[in-house]
């Protein structure tokens, strides 16, 4: 599950996993690349010796490659000296600018003219390079037109204002007419995968096969071995841009709310959800885990009066969960409270923490979800002001009611989920819901037994997201006897967990609270395929780099 509960196996994943790379076949492809990077190296090295700025021209002083003692912090200049290229628009027609980014594309255009786009975070520009006495040499043209994509350039020039829109660019009112052009640092000449490449959408892929044409597909393991060049593409710059405001506004909320922001150790002495999915250790002759949540933590702060609390980290699962949704660190955005009389007051945290996430991306982050819809179309998820809440047994009872038979206490599968959520949005018109009151026997042993029915439902609940989960949550058990004998018959080590049980016999307050799987959220919003592509860097079972 997202962060505060462990999730059984899952079946294998889609075909664009990189979880099924065996490690003979992970192996292998880490010595190609090894190859790939040495003779990329050699290539740059004899392409840069290639490149010297012509002595003779008179206007050698107006481009070249930046020499590295200029690029050791040797002289301080003003940062606003550089325009960005988002900045770049009708208002500063015929304004001196310069601005520094990357070489999307060169376009020669004989030897007297050529075009460059360059790229900033996103946004691109034309710059033209045409020989004009006294302003642009020949050669300059020739050292711009040798450029290698990719490569980090200062140019320097006049903007102007072109009769026709240019298609070609962000910033489509305007273009640069180059005066100076600087190579910060250069690219290889050949690069392992194109950004071009990388950024189409598999239904242009598809619609060039049905007309004949034949386009490069960059497949998901050869984007996470390349995963520098892949996080260059509209879409991936998107979808990280969303991630961030996801954070921003889940930390900025609970703060509103009377939250507090902890950091709770990552090194524990036991296992935090029980079972095996934990990665051991020797630490200092100890036994150890990486924290599979910071369940046991952030609950002993709620005993140490700090009564609203909330952290967002790293979490680490070792369970061989090759799916297209798990992955073995990602990072929780976990919550806990001190409660009153009800664990609903914590699903209304829930509520509105979400509806406001929505709301932010919906109304902060257009350019951003734009970008990754067109790469990977997907429709805005439909969420209601007030968020539904449905019991586990009418969850079932649809499930039952569409020919689908579900064990009555045991957890939903993918399969049964996914059709929930649709029966769902169906009915109710939204695809984001609560289901509570679980059956206790799929709750982890920390989860309060329901008043009504203990030994059969338990006080928690999920919430879902286009019928998948994304955060568990439950009150807690705060009576270390009831602790103690749940862990025990759940087969957890007492003693590895003595300090946390322990705590509560010190008098503990009702508490509750939920994890969240920010990649998760972020893949469901964006109706994306694979949690791989809103984990920076992905650790799945077989992928340990880069």
């Amino acid at each position: 599950m997202s962060s505060s509960e462990s999730q059984p196996p899952q079946p294998p994943p889609p075909s664009d996993s990189a979880a099924t790379i065996s490690k003979k076949a992970a192996k292998k492809e880490a010595a190609k690349l090894e190859k790939l990077r040495r003779k990329q190296e050699s290539a740059l090295a004899a392409t840069t010796a290639t490149l010297s700025v012509d002595d003779d021209d008179p206007l050698a002083a107006s481009y070249g490659d930046i020499p590295l003692v200029e690029l050791q912090s040797k002289t301080a200049v003003d940062v606003n000296t550089w325009t960005r290229v988002e900045a770049l628009d009708r208002s500063l027609e015929n304004r001196t600018v310069l601005i520094r980014g990357r070489v999307q594309t060169i376009r020669p255009v004989a030897k007297k003219m050529a075009f460059l786009v360059v790229r900033e975070n996103g946004y691109t520009v034309q710059c033209l390079l045409q020989t004009q006495p006294d302003l642009v040499s020949l050669q300059m043209v020739k050292f711009a037109a040798a450029l290698s994509r990719e490569s980090i350039v200062d140019i320097e020039g006049i903007v102007s204002v072109p009769d026709t829109l240019i298609k070609a660019a962000t910033q489509q009112q305007v273009e640069i007419q180059v005066r100076k052009l600087y190579c910060v640092s250069r690219a290889v000449p050949t690069l392992p995968i194109n950004i071009e490449d990388a950024a189409r959408s598999e239904v242009e892929i598809e619609k060039a096969l049905q007309e004949g044409e034949k386009l490069v597909r960059v497949n998901q393991d050869t984007r996470l071995n390349f995963r520098v060049l892949d996080l260059r593409t509209p879409a991936n710059q998107g979808i990280f841009r969303i991630q961030s405001q996801v954070g921003n506004v889940f930390r900025q909320f609970l703060l509103s709310e009377g939250f507090i922001e902890i950091h709770t150790p990552k090194l524990i002495a036991g296992t935090s959800e029980g079972g095996a999915a934990v990665f051991r250790l020797n630490y200092k002759g100890q036994p150890a885990c990486l924290a599979q949540s910071p369940q046991l933590h952030k609950q002993m702060s709620i005993c140490g009066d700090l009564s609203r609390v909330f952290e967002i980290g790293p979490v680490f699962r070792a369970e061989d969960s090759n799916t297209h949704r798990h992955l073995c660190e990602f990072t929780g955005l976990d919550v806990e409270m001190e409660i009153k009389k009800h664990y609903f007051e914590v699903m209304d945290i829930v509520d509105k923490l979400f509806v406001s996430i929505f709301d932010s991306l919906n109304q902060n982050c257009k350019k951003e979800l734009e970008a990754v819809r067109k790469q990977h179309p997907f429709e805005p998820l439909k969420y209601l002001r007030q968020t539904l809440r449905l019991t586990y047994e009418e969850g079932v009872q649809m499930l039952k009611d569409a020919g689908i038979e579900i064990e009555p206490f045991g957890d939903l599968n993918t399969e049964a989920e996914r059709k929930l959520g649709q029966l769902v949005s169906e009915k109710y018109g939204t695809e984001f819901y609560i289901l509570y009151r679980y059956p206790l026997a799929v709750r982890p042993f920390y989860t309060m037994p329901c008043y009504d029915n203990p030994k059969e439902y338990s006080n928690s609940f999920d919430v879902f997201i286009r019928g998948e989960e994304i955060i568990s949550g439950a009150q807690r058990v705060h009576k270390p006897d009831l602790l103690e004998q749940r862990a025990e018959a759940l087969g957890i080590d007492v003693k590895t967990i003595s300090t946390y049980i322990d705590s509560f016999r010190y008098g503990a307050p009702l508490h509750g609270g939920f994890g969240v799987g920010l990649e998760r959220v972020v893949m469901l919003f964006c109706g994306l395929n694979n949690i791989r592509k809103t984990s920076l860097y992905p650790r799945d079972p077989v992928r340990i780099v880069p």
